[in-house]
């Protein structure tokens, strides 16, 4: 084989790898546009804050209110105050790559989706003032990453996942204003949290903490005598 042949066979390989790695880009990139998709079309949006996602586009990385990395993956979804109303799907559990979810002061109901424990990458996920019920998935555990938990102002109720407190990256937790009910986890990184953090729900009380022990005092020389102990 002389050597013309072999650098076009070379050649022909790099871009045959090219071609391929830039199909798993866009198979992956429309995946993650047909879970968006879903949530549009699950959604009523009578501001038209989503008339920029085209599902026929190539990758959603274009659409107002949604942010990608170098790889055209998800990063961000922003659609907070945006007079939504519908329920969350099931899809989004597909992005991966989704580090903060805001869809915070909407009119958005039903239950969250249990499939948003699969969103490990996430650092923020914000659903207060809506109209969520239904408990609040275990499944959100395994969001190993996340520092900010914001579900306060919704109908959630059940008890509070003993999942969460496994959650050591956790700063901000806002379950408040809700029917949550139970005892409230006090082991974990629930330990950081004060009650305000779980406010105005019908939760059981925080047990009270023992006082401190009282140290017994040494009695002074003057109260000793014969081998007795005097009353000061």
């Amino acid at each position: 084989m002389d050597r013309w042949s072999k650098t076009t066979i070379f050649y022909s390989g790099f871009l045959f790898l090219i071609i391929v790695f830039a199909r798993l880009l866009r198979v992956s990139a429309n995946a993650e546009g047909d879970a968006l998709n879903a949530l549009k079309t699950n959604l009523a949006d009578p501001n038209s804050v989503l008339q920029s996602w085209d599902p026929t586009l190539v990758t959603p990385c274009t659409w107002f209110h949604v942010t990608c990395n170098n790889d055209n993956s998800v990063t961000r979804v922003d659609l907070e105050n945006a007079n939504l109303s519908g329920q969350l799907v099931s899809q989004l559990g597909q992005l991966t790559n989704l580090q903060y979810l805001e869809l915070y002061s909407n009119n958005i109901s039903g239950r969250i989706p249990n499939e948003l424990g699969n969103l490990t990458s996430l650092v923020s996920l914000d659903l207060y003032l809506n109209n969520l019920s239904g408990p609040i998935p275990d499944t959100l555990g395994r969001l190993q990453k996340l520092r900010f938990l914001r579900l306060n102002n919704n109908t959630l109720n059940g008890r509070i996942p003993l999942s969460l407190t496994t959650i050591n990256t956790l700063q901000v937790l806002d379950l408040s204003n809700n029917q949550l009910t139970g005892p409230i986890p006090v082991n974990g990184s629930f330990q950081l949290f004060t009650p305000i953090s779980f406010a105005n729900n019908p939760l059981e009380a925080l047990p009270v903490s023992p006082p401190p022990p009282i140290s017994p005092t040494t009695p002074s020389p003057s109260q000793v005598l014969c081998g007795l102990v005097l009353p000061p």
